[in-house]
């Protein structure tokens, strides 16, 4: 607090300017709630980001050394060389990005902002390795949390990306759980000073924190991916915003807080979505597990197949058409010719809908996104429950790329792995079509009961030619 009244007295200025920021940062992440005003609340959070990084640069001063005379920044040049190189990289990366590389792309910058956390704590006890306790606290938390989040979304990026495969370490768990005592054990002897001027007990925190990261996310299947993109923006919102503590900085305190919570409640709600706890996602290894011996007894049914015209007249005459998008939908990059179809069914009088799944995708939101993108009216976006209310209403439901969110096996074989987790419930339309390239299971591994039912035909093939050709055919009924 007294330092708070030492910036009020002497900088009203910069504390203008990081009021200005905070206030923007709750006013975009309000905005981010809904699509039409999504782009604008990144805006403004993004002018009190620019506001406070440019009050901090010019209006911070600090006491020197011996005659504690008011001080400004003076390594400009390498201030502002970073800023330059990191918004070129950012903006280019961000421009190029594919949607169907988004997922990664948001758990590397994930990664970056713990990776910025730790290097503060590292900076801050080099300084001032003989700190007191409460602010050693802060520099070996913020380290700690920092660093398993840059491991551990180096790590989710690496299997988004498909570079590196799902590995079940023997003994796991315990494996984690000694880890995880020995990072506490040290931080109680580096925070409480056992031992002066050993900072080798600091490093070792460092190396453990890095190796529990990546052990702590290996095992985890990629259907929990959303969930644990989501923990890992926590956990660095969290590292942020011990670094706002340790600068005095309300700027990094609100913003890590706002990101902290949000991640949190998000993972929250994924997992109520999932009906797992988060627990169970940790340590279950969800989505890494195959069929059992029933799933693979289901898959030995015959599927039949349907004629790109045959579906183009079921789609022409129905009353409603629910869409469900899914990963391959973004593979192909066919979320605008998706639109178009929905426009060309419209014109016929059939009303068009799209079903959307929480954790469908590879990230929280990626099939909200994706659709916005091809600039889809929102309120044709259907959230689970709302979409399964309206299912038995449905004609015809047309998959695009989704798999393991229909898959009956969440309800009806307790010996599966998404055993419990909630499904769009397609079966209660009059027709499911089932867009694939092929009968490959999806993203968790197991195989889908659905593609064998009697209400099920399958469309193979690109989703975007697909669809491209389903146009076609609609536009000469």
């Amino acid at each position: 607090m007294e330092q708070f009244q030492e910036l009020l007295s002497t900088n009203p200025l910069l504390l203008l300017a990081y009021l200005f920021g905070s206030v923007t940062f709750i006013l975009g992440l309000k905005m981010l709630s809904h699509p039409e005003t999504a782009r604008r609340g990144n805006l403004i959070a993004a002018a009190g980001m620019i506001v406070a990084i440019f009050g901090t640069i010019f209006l911070y001063q600090h006491k020197s050394e011996g005659e504690g005379v008011p001080v400004g920044l003076h390594n400009y040049l390498w201030i502002f060389a970073g800023l330059i190189i990191g918004t070129v990289i950012g903006t280019m990366a961000a421009k190029k990005v594919q949607m169907t590389a988004m997922p990664e792309m948001v758990s590397m910058f994930n990664g970056m902002g713990g990776a910025c956390a730790m290097l503060i704590s590292l900076i801050e006890y080099r300084n001032d390795p003989m700190a007191p306790a409460g602010k050693l606290l802060i520099i070996v938390l913020g380290m700690i949390i920092g660093t398993v989040s840059f491991a551990g979304s180096v790590i989710a990026w690496g299997k988004l990306a498909g570079k590196i495969k799902d590995r079940t370490i023997p003994g796991g768990q315990m494996i984690n759980f000694i880890i995880f005592g020995g990072i506490i054990s040290l931080a109680i002897m580096v925070i409480g000073n056992y031992f002066p001027g050993m900072s080798v007990l600091f490093y070792s925190i460092l190396a453990l924190a890095a190796l529990y990261g990546v052990l702590f996310v290996m095992p985890i299947g990629g259907a929990d991916m959303p969930v644990v993109i989501s923990l890992l923006n926590s956990f660095t919102g969290v590292a942020a915003a011990f670094g706002g503590f340790l600068y005095n900085n309300p700027v990094m305190l609100t913003g890590g807080i706002l990101v902290g919570s949000a991640g949190t409640i998000l993972t929250m709600l994924m997992c109520k979505a999932m009906n797992r706890s988060l627990k169970n996602v940790l340590i279950g290894s969800f989505g890494g597990a195959k069929a059992g011996a029933s799933g693979e007894a289901k898959a030995q049914g015959a599927y039949k197949e349907i004629s790109m015209n045959d579906s183009a007249v079921l789609m022409a005459y129905a009353t409603r058409v629910m869409i469900i998008p899914g990963y391959g939908l973004a593979v192909a990059q066919a979320q605008h010719t998706c639109h178009e179809l929905e426009k060309v069914l419209e014109e016929k009088g059939v009303e068009v809908v799209y079903g959307i799944h929480p954790v469908a995708g590879r990230m929280p939101g990626h099939m909200n996104v994706l659709l916005a993108e091809a600039d889809v009216p929102y309120e044709k976006l259907l959230e689970m429950e709302d979409a399964n209310d309206q299912m038995g209403g449905t004609n015809v439901v047309l998959i695009l790329g989704a798999n393991d969110v229909v898959n009956p096996a969440a309800k009806d074989d307790p010996a599966s792995p998404i055993y419990g987790m909630p499904i769009l419930e397609v079966e209660k339309a009059d027709h499911v079509i089932v867009n694939k390239r092929s009968m490959k299971p999806g993203y968790a591994g197991i195989e889908n009961e659905l593609f064998f039912r009697p209400k099920t035909s399958m469309l193979f093939g690109d989703a975007k030619k697909v669809l491209q050709a389903l146009i076609a055919e609609l536009k000469q009924i």
